[in-house]
């Protein structure tokens, strides 16, 4: 199977030596995912797009490395093709008609055709000629550029011609490892799940800071959908899961902080302890999962009065978003179960906030 992969288009306007050197950095990272799949995947190209060759004929392993696919941080989309030598205009129509033919009897269909290179015709020059014989040879209904029901994909590149089966949309961004790294305050929650999928899917490698408020059971259940998440996004790369036991912290401010001031104070705490990890292990960023007076603590002057223990960046990547749209977000990338069952142990001290 031959697949190309077509790179984030934020990437095609960077500088020639950063645009190949994140495409360089994305060809790695699928091998890295794809590698238990299929050790001897093929990965090649420099400049605007992907070729993935595997031998793997297995419809479950292939299955997998599309989802995998999906899933890895600076990739748009996916194409599955058949690739042929290029000849000419009747010839491309031959190899439509072998992946087509059968399928555009009574139908209205379209041809698109992208091409890069050098050549002495056009991409339209292809479409009208392959259109009109694909209309009169295969028993098309007609040909409808706007509402097609079936569209025939192909692309020329030099001097091959690639007939295009599928497209698969990946999740877009910057591969992991062309940029930053971050440090993300961990509870295991919608939000901070979402926070950590949202930076890795920019291309931001997230390593996991956890503050234990509840012993064992509480720590074993945020490792677990930290592993998901790590596995699922960014299996690229390997990342740390910091656990810090903050029982003893939360104690001291249970006995010696005012009720109203109890979460400010303990978020505060929280940041001054993940800057001191972040420095240790060469950190610039924090990112937590703060939305804007989502509760009494992440109101604009709290956040400000808590970004004060720190000068560390504070990324809040979901800081105007609606809780709603947040757990909407965590059902589609998988982490809204784990969240459910997570024990909420920041609430025991949300007495009349201020």
């Amino acid at each position: 199977m031959k697949l190309i992969v077509k790179v984030f288009p934020e990437i095609t306007i960077k500088s020639r030596p950063v645009r190949m050197r994140f495409i360089r950095q994305l060809a790695k990272n699928i091998r890295a995912v794809l590698r238990d799949l299929d050790p001897a995947v093929v990965v090649n190209g420099v400049w605007d797009n992907l070729e993935l060759e595997t031998r793997v004929t297995d419809p479950k392993a292939l299955k997998e490395m599309g989802e995998r696919l999906t899933c890895t941080p600076g990739v748009a989309h996916f194409l599955q093709i058949d690739e042929y030598p290029l000849g000419d205009f009747d010839d491309i129509t031959e190899k439509c008609k072998q992946h087509y033919g059968n399928e555009l009897a009574g139908k209205i269909f379209s041809v698109r055709c992208k091409r890069a290179g050098k050549h002495p015709f056009s991409s339209m020059d292809v479409e009208k000629y392959v259109g009109s014989k694909l209309r009169r040879e295969c028993g098309a209904a007609g040909i409808d550029l706007k509402d097609p029901e079936i569209e025939v994909r192909i692309e020329v590149r030099d001097q091959r011609l690639f007939v295009i089966h599928s497209q698969h949309n990946g999740i877009g961004g910057y591969p992991l490892g062309a940029l930053e790294q971050t440090l993300v305050l961990m509870s295991g929650g919608f939000d901070s799940t979402v926070a950590a999928y949202q930076i890795m899917r920019r291309g931001l490698m997230a390593h996991f800071c956890f503050f234990n408020l509840g012993g064992r059971a509480h720590e074993l259940g945020v490792m677990e959908v930290a592993h998901f998440i790590w596995k699922k996004y960014g299996s690229s790369q390997r990342v740390l899961f910091v656990s810090v036991p903050f029982e003893e912290v939360l104690g001291e401010i249970l006995g010696k902080v005012d009720n109203s001031h109890m979460g400010v104070v303990l978020k505060r705490m929280m940041l001054r302890a993940s800057s001191a990890i972040a420095d240790r292990l060469h950190i610039d960023a924090l990112v937590t999962g703060e939305a804007i007076s989502q509760v009494s603590s992440q109101t604009l002057p709290n956040l400000s009065v808590i970004d004060c223990v720190t000068d560390k960046l504070v990324l809040r990547p979901l800081i105007v978003a609606h809780k709603q749209d947040i757990i909407d977000t965590a059902n589609e990338i998988g982490t809204a179960d784990f969240a459910r069952h997570m024990p909420e142990y920041c609430g025991v001290i949300s007495v009349n906030p201020k």
